[in-house]
């Protein structure tokens, strides 16, 4: 009775596919198992303790691709309103002629837009006869100031703007601040050259002291940069045309440092 139940049980479709299912996961399992565990036979939990340390040091010089110029327009009057109409006129002057120089909307952006209050303290009484001197400070007028930075894509229009930005009553112009759009291009060849420095010296060092290099155990890098050259400026508010400077781009210089652990053997 119990072998015909078993006959039936297992002798059915449906159990059969289950089991079939069952023995193939298991089997993928296992597969999986034993290709992890040779993959790892060499390696063990234990951190390496034979192992040389190589330092490498890259630098890498590229040419700019942009230049950032920034400028604030800046004016003081009796009332908030007066000031800022004075200070948007002026500011609206020099966006026109920014963007006549072909420079997009989106390579313009407002760094910051401030209205303070200018005081007076009055002057201090020296002897007995003047008033009680309190040092009540008075609101005399009201500053507002507008700062405005241009990202210029093209190069040869850096001096240009330069001189132009000078005749439009801009009280300061700052840059041109040469980078790359992409200045990870900069840092990447840079340690790309701080690796091949310290691969070398690995296999120097290995060779001087008669070992062989293992696996790679850790890697440490600390990156950094310059940008040249950067010019500064102050714009000019005299009835006298700017001239046109001369601004050479010069190159960036990237850095990178690395530090590369080795196994030994």
């Amino acid at each position: 009775m119990d072998n015909n139940v078993m006959q039936d049980f297992f002798g059915s479709r449906s159990i059969k596919i289950a089991i079939i299912g069952v023995l193939t996961v298991l089997a993928i399992f296992l597969l999986a198992e034993t290709i992890t565990v040779v993959q790892n036979f060499d390696r063990s939990g234990v951190p390496a303790t034979d192992t040389i340390i190589v330092n490498g040091n890259g630098q890498a010089m590229m040419p700019p691709d942009i230049a950032r110029i920034s400028f604030t327009v800046k004016n003081t009057s009796a009332t908030v309103a007066d000031a800022q109409q004075t200070t948007t006129k002026q500011t609206n002057t020099a966006l026109d002629f920014v963007k006549k120089q072909g420079i997009a909307s989106k390579d313009i952006k407002t760094l910051s837009y401030n209205i303070s209050p200018q005081y007076s303290y009055g002057t201090p009484c020296l002897n007995k006869t003047c008033p009680s001197y309190r040092g009540t400070p008075k609101i005399t007028g009201y500053n507002v100031s507008e700062s405005i930075q241009v990202t210029v894509h093209t190069l040869s229009k850096v001096g240009e703007l330069l001189g132009g930005l000078g005749n439009l009553s801009v009280q300061n112009i700052s840059g041109p601040s040469f980078t790359l759009a992409d200045p990870t291009a900069g840092y990447n060849a840079a340690r790309a050259d701080a690796i091949s420095k310290a691969k070398a010296q690995a296999t120097l060092l290995a060779k001087q002291l008669g070992v062989h290099l293992g696996k790679l155990v850790n890697f440490s890098e600390s990156s950094g940069g310059y940008r040249y050259p950067t010019a500064y400026g102050l714009g000019v508010t005299s009835s006298k045309l700017a001239s046109t400077p001369l601004i050479p781009t010069g190159e960036n210089t990237y850095r990178s440092s690395v530090s590369l652990t080795y196994e030994i053997r």
